[in-house]
């Protein structure tokens, strides 16, 4: 074969994907080299891969002070010494992960082993980076000795620019990666969250998976596409991938019996066995299909859910001992210890007590809200039956907290709500005028007569972004004034800075839609053409529905309120 062909073992290889015309990668610009790496252009070509490879890794803008081959040569006899390569001990942050074969030789595997025994003695700082066994021995695939692939891993480790995030290396790093993928398979893989909710006690647990689908089980011909992606593109293309593979799981499985009693093992061996369901070209397209939020949005989104980990102590990970003590100790610390405990654990049947909502229901709601406030407990702020229907008594015992739930009861028993991710005393940067002001994670619900999520129009139909005519379906009353004065500068002020009107070039009247209050009323702009007026009296209510995307009212276009509740998070 070529000389990068060392370490593989051919006869495992599938010799005949590999094209023998002699290609040349010459183009420099990132739009190119997109598309190129998209399409598979150096796919097929072992040698061709393994150039690009190395000339994508030589670019990566790095430390001033980078371990290179010669570094790895000096101390690889001095760490190593003459113990077996297959006894080698692996240091603790690669979290007991297998170590992939992808196709290599004995020489290959001893290899992996080596190399993340030198890399831990090189990057002390490491303390959790279970994807970096799979990124060795896939990038052994394509180096001439182990001192190549050494170097090459230690730039992608080393990368110094901030706006390119490539591999975790810390616990806290990683656990907000799954948090943000648990809130993007929530916006954007609806059908799939509800199955998890359903079938696991733990959603977390099963989204914690994700990197593991792309870094332990995804084959050799799968993840090598994915990476000549990922070092064109970045991190937001593992987000992409990991979505697709939970969209064709759903796809695949939906409607037949769960083959063994964990859905975290189903998905696995599905992921290990995609080949006899979806080819690497589907499963590129339908991963690029998704329309998923820009970089900068889902970083803000990853800085929220690290702030909220960080605020709860959650930094490394814990001992299975320790928690096991702290088990026995309380189940509240429990609840901290582990991150986005299950919706059982989150809404304790014993200390949740509401008119309008049962436990399960509750349970179903927590299901539908950001990872970083699942962390928290439902608290009662505010209810009719005790504070009486006066909007000034709502307003003073709803503000100073952050997200809130709105829930409402109607006299012909229908039942609906709102996840509001902004304090309501943002209304009065608008004076006396009514302003509508919060995020896009904002959205309505109805779990009575039947259960059904609306989410904010703007990230689920981007095509009416455009349209500032459409701001007419939802019956707005008054035109939003969203200053800029009102944005924070600095977006880790806040717990939910991303999906903020400021990231979108949109027409102000669709941007800003959101939740309004006054003295008069309250207004929350939902999703899907959704929309709730609550009047001051909070006796009467009305909805306003737009027929555009051919689905059921939240409720009666006019309704008596028998019930209101609002709800914030307690840590």
């Amino acid at each position: 074969m070529d000389e990068y062909s060392r370490f593989v073992d051919w006869d495992k290889m599938d010799v005949s994907a590999q094209s023998q015309d002699t290609k040349e990668l010459t183009c420099t610009d990132f739009h190119e080299l997109k598309q190129l790496a998209r399409q598979g252009y150096w796919a097929k070509s072992h040698s061709l891969r393994a150039k690009v490879y190395h000339k994508l890794i030589s670019n990566i803008p790095c430390r001033t002070v980078t371990p290179d081959a010669n570094v790895y040569r000096d101390i690889v006899v001095k760490i190593v010494g003459k113990r077996s390569s297959s006894s080698l001990p692996l240091p603790e942050f690669v979290d007991n992960s297998l170590i992939p074969t992808y196709c290599l030789n004995a020489e290959g595997i001893g290899a992996v082993r080596k190399i993340i025994l030198c890399i831990s003695n090189q990057f002390p700082d490491i303390s959790f980076c279970p994807a970096l066994p799979s990124v060795i021995a896939l990038l052994l695939h394509y180096s001439k000795d182990e001192a190549e692939c050494f170097e090459q891993v230690c730039r992608i480790l080393a990368c110094n620019d901030p706006s390119r995030r490539l591999i975790d290396q810390t616990f806290l790093a990683f656990e907000s990666s799954c948090m943000t993928f648990g809130d993007l398979v929530n916006k954007y893989c609806q059908a799939a969250h509800k199955l998890m909710v359903a079938v696991s006690e733990d959603v977390l647990e099963v989204y914690s998976d994700w990197q593991r689908w792309l870094f332990g089980e995804l084959p050799m011909a799968y993840i090598a596409r994915v990476f000549d992606v990922f070092l064109v593109e970045g991190y937001k293309v593992l987000y992409r991938v990991a979505l697709a593979l939970l969209k064709f799981f759903h796809k695949v499985r939906a409607g037949q019996p769960m083959e063994s009693d964990s859905i975290q093992q189903d998905i696995r061996a599905f992921v290990r066995d995609i080949a006899k369901s979806v080819s690497p070209e589907r499963l590129l397209e339908k991963a690029f299909a998704i329309r998923l939020f820009s970089r900068k949005e889902i970083q803000l989104l990853q800085m929220a859910n690290e702030k909220a980990l960080q605020q709860k102590g959650i930094t490394v990970k814990q001992k299975s001992s320790i928690i096991q003590n702290l088990l026995n100790y309380c189940l509240s610390v429990f609840c901290v210890v582990f991150l986005r405990q299950n919706v059982h654990l989150a809404v304790h049947a014993e200390n949740f007590k509401s008119e309008i909502v049962s436990v399960k229901e509750m349970r179903d709601i927590w299901s539908w809200i950001p990872e970083r406030f699942a962390l928290c407990q439902p608290l009662l702020l505010f209810t009719t039956l005790e504070h009486g229907c006066s909007l000034s008594r709502f307003y003073s015992h709803s503000e100073g907290h952050e997200p809130t739930l709105l829930l409402i009861k109607t006299t012909a028993k229908e039942v609906c709500g709102a996840y509001l991710s902004t304090d309501w005393s943002e209304r009065r940067r608008g004076g006396n005028k009514l302003s509508f002001f919060g995020t896009g994670e904002c959205f309505v619900f109805r779990l009575q007569p039947e259960v059904e999520r609306y989410e904010w129009v703007i990230i689920k139909h981007p095509e009416l972004a455009s349209a500032g005519s459409e701001a007419e379906n939802y019956g707005q009353p008054a035109s939003s004034t969203l200053s800029s004065s009102s944005i924070p500068s600095d977006p880790s002020d806040r717990l939910s800075p991303f999906l903020a009107a400021r990231h979108f070039n949109l027409p102000s009247k669709t941007a800003s839609m959101f939740m309004a209050g006054s003295s008069e009323c309250i207004i929350v702009g939902g999703g899907d053409g959704q929309a709730l007026y609550l009047d001051a009296d909070l006796n009467h209510g009305r909805t306003s529905h737009c027929n555009t995307f051919n689905n059921q009212p939240l409720c009666s276009e006019s309704f008596q309120i028998s019930i209101l509740e609002v709800w914030g998070f307690r840590d």
